[in-house]
């Protein structure tokens, strides 16, 4: 392997990111804790995706990372592969890639101390046990939202999801069933609470429903093969912050039911702004128009990278609504998702400097600039992250998986953001004035940002540390694979 000979004395560390531009970014911010610890960072990715990043070098190097892609399969495609044709792909020719590379890796002298795996790439976990490697699960987002996840058991128990429409189940026979062809459609429709610190959520917005009814049952089936996985892991390093949502007496049951050893090490984007990679070339030109702008006065608005978020009419309403309000603003939205704009919207806007619409922005950039009023958002993970880094209120509009569960801590637990009903000119603008003039939003968010944000606060960092130790101590004895057949239930 190219350049490897210089950093053999350190220790490996190979991290497996999901494909995604949000699953990325945070497992780079992993990967440079583990620099900063003297291990040697090696980041893989499906080719296809390494492809956007490196062009077609099989390998690069960049301040201390090494990225290497993995066959995947996949040709050259316009656009982003769904969701479905990532799974397949990385099910089919990843997990041979990855042990090819870590013997390959062995064949030169490297040692390989640990693989870290995002749970949406479990695939993984068992390539790096075949080769006798202690594994760390890695979720990039909250620990909330992982228990909603982790918590699929219960619901079962429950009967809040479907067990293929058939009721009145033991529950030893609902455990049966959990390895057999799930829908994990709701069984009744309405709000509910797995915790008494968990936020009321509708049935509707379970992080697996997601497209048409076959999708969603596909994600569940996907979601289920996933915690199956999972339950060999000894640790999952979650980028979320202690006390999050005062969960320590669930995630300590979680553990003591044999899940992985849940250490919530972020948030690892508060190190300052340091660039990170990206699948597409960032507009910075909206830096130096962002600069002129008054304080606390443009809107930013982002739906994140991974699909189009709303529909054409919604995007039509949304255009109309920034137009009518008078504010300038900046909109992430790619240019192939903008055929719903209304006639004439981005002349006139451009002809009047009302504002930007880019492709893709570099966001920490902006979102830490004075004028920047607030943020209106899809609620990913990072996004959330990087607004309370940089303390800027949050206008919420979310659209799928997880963003639901965000919203509901933005919204209800933290208060230092509004949900919009919808995207009517009234919606937004009433939104916007009411988490612009909020003066008490202000200051619960200053406060949460020096509750998690600040210098001194070194409580993940101090997880992290006790990750490091943890896998030293692991390290001197064998490893040995755990039986994954079993999906351990948390009991709330």
């Amino acid at each position: 392997m190219k350049k490897m000979k210089k950093e053999l004395k350190k220790e490996i560390v190979i991290l497996v990111p999901y494909p995604a531009q949000g699953h990325v970014t945070p497992m780079q911010n992993l990967a440079r804790a583990f620099l900063a610890q003297g291990f040697y960072p090696l980041i893989v990715l499906p080719h296809s995706f390494h492809r956007k990043i490196h062009g077609e070098k099989e390998e690069e190097e960049e301040d201390g990372l090494k990225w290497v892609g993995l066959g995947d399969g996949m040709g050259q495609e316009e656009g982003s592969p769904d969701f479905f044709a990532i799974e397949s792909a990385m099910e089919k020719m990843m997990p041979s890639e990855l042990e090819g590379l870590i013997e390959k890796v062995r064949g030169e002298g490297g040692e390989v101390a640990c693989v870290v795996v995002d749970l949406l790439a479990s695939w993984a976990i068992e390539s790096a046990h075949k080769r006798g490697i202690p594994v760390a699960g890695f979720w990039p987002a909250m620990l909330a939202s992982y228990l909603f996840i982790a918590s699929i058991p219960l619901m079962l128990n429950r009967r809040l999801l479907s067990h293929t429409g058939v009721r009145g189940l033991s529950d030893a026979r609902v455990l049966i069933m959990t390895r057999k062809a799930l829908t994990g459609l709701p069984q009744r429709e309405g709000k509910f609470s797995l915790h008494p610190e968990l936020p009321v959520i509708s049935t509707e917005d379970l992080p697996w429903l997601v497209g048409t009814e076959a999708a969603r049952k596909g994600r569940f089936r996907f979601w289920k093969r996933t915690l199956e996985r999972s339950s060999a892991l000894k640790w999952l390093l979650v980028n979320s912050f202690p006390d999050e949502s005062k969960l320590e007496a669930a995630n300590r049951k979680l553990s003591s039911e044999g899940c992985p050893r849940v250490l919530p090490i972020g948030p690892i984007c508060r190190n300052g702004i340091t660039k990170g990679v990206s699948f597409w070339e960032e507009d910075m030109s909206c830096l130096k128009w962002v600069a002129k702008q008054k304080r606390n006065s443009v809107i930013y608005i982002s739906f994140g990278s991974w699909v189009s978020p709303i529909g054409e009419a919604k995007l039509r309403n949304l255009a109309v609504a920034l137009e009518g309000s008078g504010r300038p603003f900046i909109w992430v939205l790619r240019s192939s998702w903008r055929q719903g704009l209304p006639n004439g919207f981005l002349e006139r806007v451009e002809k009047e400097d009302r504002g930007r619409v880019v492709s893709w922005a570099p966001q920490k950039q902006i979102l830490q600039h004075e004028s920047v009023a607030c943020y209106i958002t899809h609620c990913g993970w990072n996004s959330i992250l990087e607004a309370l880094q940089f303390q800027k209120k949050l206008l919420c509009y979310p659209v799928a998986g997880d963003q639901f569960v965000n919203c509901a801590f933005v919204v209800e637990v933290w208060k230092v953001g509004l949900k919009l009903n919808g995207v009517e000119a009234n919606d937004v603008e009433e939104g916007i004035v009411r988490v612009v003039e909020d003066k008490e939003m202000e200051e619960r968010l200053r406060i949460l940002n020096q509750r998690i944000m600040a210098g001194n606060n070194n409580t993940g960092a101090s997880m992290f540390k006790t990750f490091l130790e943890d896998l030293k101590r692991a390290s001197s004895t064998t490893t040995t694979t755990q039986d994954a057949s079993e999906i351990n239930i948390p009991c709330y």
